[in-house]
């Protein structure tokens, strides 16, 4: 079983549900520089003639374009920069030669994306006259700008990296001195917590030797696992949209499993699933578009008099008495014992029902932070329960002035992938138990039975339209419509992308694979020529209904008498319908087609 270590990852989220407080302003915010080589050989085509063909320099800006995009929507919070070395040019704090910082480093925003849009599809035509190319670049003051750009940051960054693009596998080739240099750097930046990734790109007809120089400066003679992720790989998952959250590893709340007097383990908790809602409208003063503020106060009816929260109590009505409580007297109330998972006992997991759903579930891992020796009896603990296949059923008071819940912890086992890979990590699910007040007691009527034919008609369909499902390759439609609208909006395009919604039923390949079962289960079930889900028509149809309409208002027209009606007063209570038909008959002309045009031509008419 593998070390319980991620229990440790990140900061807490302490009573995340109590306070409603976001961690993720809270020192949670991400620093990513791209470093960009812009020799001359960035910009080399395999075919020079082919204009759609793109240079590695495109390639790079494209990455930084689509992260920025996709941060936008994951952690907005995070800081992205991009920084180009080797340019004629230069423009950066510590005024460095042929390093010019294009972006600074920032949150993402709709400008910063245009900004990289028109120099991927416009600028390269003017990039020498714009920024140029110089080979006399010092790779050691473009690892150092970067590092200043992270220190200088007037925001906390918790996780600082850098992704250098590059083509050349030997820069500094004829000067050891700039090498040692730019090694050195590397080493200070590994030091001081900043890490330094190579997204080595190939040349036409070329290999990339990473031993010649990158080697040295990505890893140390510590470092035991040197070998190069393949950049084709990473530029994909660089260049790869996704609009979702990045939800953070952090422990939701650390707290202590008892298992008797005296033997308690502490737990980290967390959320593993949990519904991701659309971000909530921010109101703005519609003269300035800057953000508003609420300020809530609270008066008294009778006076005006601004009350302050030692003013207020709470009440409940009971048999028509109000009983009013003070805060103390609340918290007494809402009080239930130590907050904690506390063992009751053990049930066979098979006699779990798997249909109870009270609130999403949990995960608890061991927590060494809080109770030395958590792992070991927490290791013990999970090993029998899946060995003896029984589920731990425990009292759970999640926090503060939380009522308890009755929960049952069911085991996992660690899994691995064929590549060696956690996929699935060892630890307890959190499955909420109901209580007897939460079932509900419903009547159903006893339905018609399908006979034996219908039965396995029925299963010969089901078993034809079985399919492999996982929720994690199916994106919410809702969600990723408004992100792409959103995005045009911002961006100021003609017209959203389009949103492929994968909830949507192969309805072609049903056919090919259950068409034949699918007929032979309506024919045996339904009758002849019906179709399921087809209404009912009545005779005539949407014409025969409109006629008889038409002919119910020429007779209503016919009976009234419109020049009496009129002098009463009493068109009001005529249908629109009905007026228009007296017009018509009468001959009468009309300013409108409203009610109101209609009456008045009508008395206008009788002089009334």
């Amino acid at each position: 079983m593998a070390d319980f270590g991620f229990a440790n990852f990140g900061d807490d989220d302490e009573n995340e549900e109590e306070t409603g407080f976001d961690f993720l302003t809270r020192a949670q915010r991400d620093g990513l520089i791209f470093l960009v080589d812009c020799s001359k050989s960035m910009f080399d085509k395999e075919d020079i003639d082919n204009e759609e063909e793109e240079s590695h320099f495109q390639l790079c800006l494209r990455c930084a374009k689509t992260t920025l995009q996709n941060k936008i929507i994951s952690s907005d919070k995070d800081l992205v920069g991009i920084v180009f070395f080797g340019t004629e040019k230069s423009q950066n704090p510590s005024d460095f030669k042929h390093i010019y910082v294009y972006q600074g480093l920032e949150q993402p925003g709709a400008e910063r994306i245009l900004e990289l849009e028109n120099i991927i599809d416009d600028g390269m035509k003017t990039f020498d006259k714009d920024f140029g190319h110089n080979t006399a670049y010092s790779l050691n003051d473009a690892l150092w700008t970067c590092q200043n750009m992270f220190a200088n940051s007037p925001q906390k960054v918790s996780y600082k990296r850098i992704l250098l693009f590059t083509n050349n596998d030997n820069p500094h080739a004829g000067s050891p001195q700039l090498q040692r240099q730019a090694k050195t750097k590397a080493s200070d930046l590994n030091e001081t917590g900043i890490d330094l990734e190579l997204m080595h790109l190939q040349k036409p007809n070329e290999s990339f030797n990473v031993s010649k120089f990158y080697k040295d400066l990505l890893y140390t003679a510590d470092d035991d696992f040197t070998e190069m992720a393949d950049p084709a790989e990473r530029l994909e998952e660089l260049l790869t949209r996704v609009r979702s959250k990045d939800h953070k590893k952090r422990a939701l709340r650390r707290i202590p499993l008892s298992l008797g007097p005296g033997l308690d383990l502490g737990v980290g908790v967390y959320t593993l699933v949990r519904p991701c809602y659309k971000p909530s409208a921010v109101k703005l003063y519609r003269n300035t578009n800057e953000e508003l503020k609420t300020h809530s106060k609270t008066y008294l009816q009778e006076t005006g008099e601004v009350l302050m929260p030692q003013d207020l109590k709470k009440a409940q009505t009971y048999g028509g008495k109000r009983i009013s409580f003070e805060n103390d007297e609340l918290n007494q109330i809402k009080n239930f014992g130590e907050t904690g998972f506390q063992l009751m006992g053990f049930k066979p997991s098979s006699l779990l029902k798997k249909y109870y759903h009270v609130k999403p579930a949990q995960f608890i891992y061991p927590d060494e932070t809080t109770i030395t020796g958590s792992t070991t009896l927490f290791t013990a603990l999970l090993k029998k329960s899946l060995e003896r296949d029984v589920t731990p059923i425990c009292k759970y008071i999640s926090g503060k002035n939380f009522p308890p819940r009755f929960v049952a912890l069911v085991p996992q086992d660690e899994e691995f992938d064929e590549h060696n890979v956690q996929i699935s990590p060892p630890g307890f699910h959190v499955i909420y138990l109901p209580y007897a007040d939460d079932f509900r007691k419903v009547k159903f009527e006893e339905q018609p039975k399908a006979d034996a034919g219908q039965v396995e008609k029925a299963k010969e369909m089901i078993k034809k339209m079985k399919f492999t499902f996982n929720s994690e390759n199916f994106e919410n439609p809702s969600l990723q419509k408004y992100w792409r609208n959103i995005e045009a909006l911002a961006l100021d395009r003609a017209a959203p992308e389009e949103v492929e919604d994968f909830t949507l039923p192969d309805e072609e390949r049903m056919k090919k694979k259950a068409g034949e079962a699918i007929q032979n289960f309506k024919d045996i079930v339904f009758p002849s020529g019906y179709e399921p889900g087809a209404k009912k028509r009545k005779a005539g149809g949407a014409a025969g209904t409109a006629a008889a309409k038409k002919s119910k208002t020429a007779e209503a027209s016919v009976s009234i008498d419109v020049k009496k009606e009129a002098e009463a007063g009493r068109l009001g209570k005529l249908t629109v319908a009905v007026l228009k038909e007296i017009v018509k008959k009468e001959g009468i002309s009309a300013s409108g087609t409203r009610k109101a045009d209609l009456i008045d031509a009508i008395n206008d008419h009788f002089g009334c």
